[in-house]
């Protein structure tokens, strides 16, 4: 992963605050002094350059001397670089690589399967019925083709809702079947 997920949560939670938001929000707009932004924001000089540094530390911000002041400025480039990683197809991804993909569908087939592998019902929503579905499809071997009385044979092993799972195989696109009937068939997932 391009940016360590650590770097990614400081940059989120410098920015998870309000005043912080505002600060960088004020910033966007000119160059300030902490005086200037603390009577802006209506909070004390502290307050605002205790949320400075937490916005310094992930680089958004800097400092430079003028006379007797600090004069705070918005680094955009940085902002915008850390939009950009973030919106990466490869960050965003690599954040989940380590998570466990495969547990809601465990979850489901524990919930919906008896001890004996059969089917106690059928899932009324979209998502748990998709699982229930793929494992049904995993019974059948890739490579061959059936008949319908066999297609019949194996759902039936599960669930007496033959028909009704024949068809939501075939709509799932997990089953193929000529426009006769006659034969059936694995549709290999990518």
């Amino acid at each position: 992963m391009e940016e360590p997920i650590e770097t990614l949560l400081a940059f989120f939670k410098a920015l998870a605050d309000a005043t912080r938001l505002k600060i960088v929000g004020l910033l966007a707009q000119k160059e300030s002094s902490v005086e200037e932004m603390a009577a802006t924001l209506a909070v004390s000089p502290s307050t605002v350059s205790h949320h400075l540094a937490k916005l310094s530390e992930i680089g958004l911000v800097t400092a430079r001397a003028e006379g007797y002041y600090n004069i705070y400025a918005l680094q955009t480039d940085v902002l915008e670089g850390m939009a950009q990683k973030l919106l990466s197809s490869k960050t965003l991804p690599a954040v989940a690589q380590d998570l466990d993909r495969g547990a809601y569908d465990r979850q489901i087939l524990k919930t919906y399967l008896a001890e004996d592998g059969t089917l106690t019902k059928v899932p009324s929503t979209r998502r748990k019925l998709d699982v229930i579905l793929q494992f049904i499809a995993e019974k059948f071997e890739n490579d061959r083709t059936y008949t319908e009385k066999e297609v019949n044979a194996v759902i039936s092993a599960l669930n007496p809702d033959i028909s009704g799972l024949r068809r939501d195989l075939i709509s799932a696109r997990l089953l193929g079947r000529e426009k006769d009937g006659s034969a059936y068939w694995r549709i290999r997932q990518v």
